[in-house]
């Protein structure tokens, strides 16, 4: 017969969340959120952020600079031309009257490049993520929705899986292996800042 301390005990054991069941050394586990990934995972995750990084700033250096693949040296941003205009001025989908409206203003290829430079240095340097998440899922959405209707499929492209992956490489804190993560955000001590880790 059990006495009422043991009952007790086993329903405070029985009903305590799996995070807080003993370890083999009898010490409770830290919920799953605070324990850090393998190095197996953090590695492959640090690789894909800093390629995703690449891919931002290529596309910011080839339209500042015309080097000749996207964008032609005479069609350079520092030549004059406008980063937006021949892409947004060239849609033809549903959204493609309000886009083209857009195509060539100074504030959209100012906000569109700030936001290649933005994310793309993020992601590289691994330094807020969150930040570059929420931006680059901005950024890519609407590039999106200037795309549809999509030609391949119904929903998913690659301004899809690119945003899907900021936001896990954010969730993850990609930036902590092979990046300056952990070092940025030490320097954020105010909880309320928390975004720009």
């Amino acid at each position: 017969m059990q006495t009422g301390q043991n009952i007790a005990a086993e329903e405070q054991r029985t009903s305590a969340p799996a995070s807080q069941e003993p370890a083999a050394s009898g010490a409770p586990l830290p919920p799953a959120a605070a324990r850090p990934l393998a190095p197996v995972a953090t590695r492959p995750l640090a690789v894909v952020r800093i390629v995703l990084g690449s891919v931002f700033l290529w596309a910011f250096f080839d339209k500042t600079f015309g080097l000749g693949f996207a964008t032609s040296p005479g069609k350079a941003w520092i030549a004059g031309g406008s980063p937006t205009a021949g892409y947004l001025g060239s849609m033809k989908g549903s959204f493609s009257g309000m886009f083209q409206a857009l195509a060539g203003a100074p504030i959209v290829d100012w906000l569109f490049m700030l936001g290649l430079l933005g994310a793309g240095t993020a992601l590289v340097l691994g330094i807020a993520l969150r930040t570059a998440a929420a931006g680059g899922t901005v950024l890519l959405g609407l590039m999106w929705l200037s795309s549809l209707p999509l030609q391949n499929n119904p929903i998913i492209d690659e301004h899809v899986v690119y945003a899907a992956v900021i936001i896990a490489l954010a969730a993850a804190r990609a930036g902590d292996t092979w990046g300056l993560g952990q070092q940025w955000s030490a320097l954020i001590k105010n909880p309320s800042l928390g975004w720009l880790r």
